[in-house]
């Protein structure tokens, strides 16, 4: 996406990159120099905006120095996939208000703040209005244990106010669901929860485990892209695998045939033990 060569070291391909000329001033202020990134919003930053970014937690921004920490190669991956300031910028400030001022390198720390919150947190630049599809997934299993009960319902849940859930498969430990499930996903959008609950006719379902899937990485990639049908077969993203997550391993976000798709497994959380997997399609509305 970048257009940047791939040299073989860690070091000289993050170099490489920084050296784009839109890599050269921080994404969020416009400051000379950055020395900082974000390694999954994939962005380069200064100090000052750097603080910000780490008061939001990685799970929103994962804060990196260029010189000073090392890089894993994934890491550095995603950052190339983002394809640098320019195209990030293009995403995540696709519609700023009219009448509202991104900040300069010397504005004050609230102004700063108010600004990256509402760009990454709380997204609030972003294009609006897209959908997302679950499907089956691409293993055609799921694997579970969960001693003698049965596990027979899953829903996903982005918000308290957007609910899917599957048909109810019975006594089956090992069910496959096979359906597709369709979620709007809003302009505050956060993760979506996943839950499996054992399903019981006279009585509250019993939840037996659940996950939560972020899908900033996949929304990111999708609109970078902008229409896949553009593009043959080709991977543009992934969400790393961390111990804040619960990934198996990284899941992968490809253009298969003209649709944005990405294989997710995971491992469900709050049990013993049990994984699923599923498949996940990004849609324009006017799909």
């Amino acid at each position: 996406m970048s257009g940047v060569k791939r040299p073989t070291s860690a070091n000289a391909r993050l170099k490489s990159l920084l050296n784009q000329s839109d890599n050269r001033i921080c994404a969020d202020c416009g400051a000379p120099d950055p020395k900082w990134a974000s390694a999954n919003i994939g962005v380069f930053i200064c100090l000052k905006c750097c603080g910000v970014h780490r008061s939001l937690g990685t799970h929103i921004s994962k804060v990196l120095s260029v010189a000073l920490d090392e890089w894993s190669d994934g890491e550095i991956d995603a950052m190339i996939e983002v394809g640098g300031n320019s195209a990030a910028n293009a995403i995540y400030e696709a519609y700023i208000p009219e009448g509202y001022s991104k900040p300069g390198p010397d504005a004050s720390h609230n102004d700063r703040r108010r600004f990256i919150r509402s760009k990454y947190e709380l997204q609030e630049f972003l294009k609006p209005s897209l959908r997302i599809t679950s499907g089956k997934s691409s293993t055609d299993s799921i694997r579970s244990s969960f001693s003698s009960k049965i596990l027979d319902s899953f829903r996903l849940k982005p918000s308290e106010e957007s609910t899917v859930q599957t048909t109810v498969i019975k006594s089956n430990l090992n069910p496959v669901w096979n359906e597709e499930l369709m979620l709007s996903v809003p302009n505050n959008f956060g993760p979506v929860k996943l839950q499996v609950y054992d399903h019981d006719t006279f009585s509250a379902d019993d939840i037996m485990g659940e996950a939560e899937i972020d899908i900033q990485p996949l929304i990111t990639s999708a609109m970078a892209y902008g229409d896949p049908e553009m593009f043959g077969n080709m991977q543009i993203g992934k969400w790393l695998k961390s111990d804040d997550n619960a990934l198996i391993e990284d899941s992968i976000i490809n253009i298969i045939d003209g649709k944005v798709k990405q294989d997710v497994a995971l491992k469900l959380q709050n049990v013993e033990s049990g994984e699923i997997y599923i498949e996940i399609e990004w849609l324009a509305l006017d799909q």
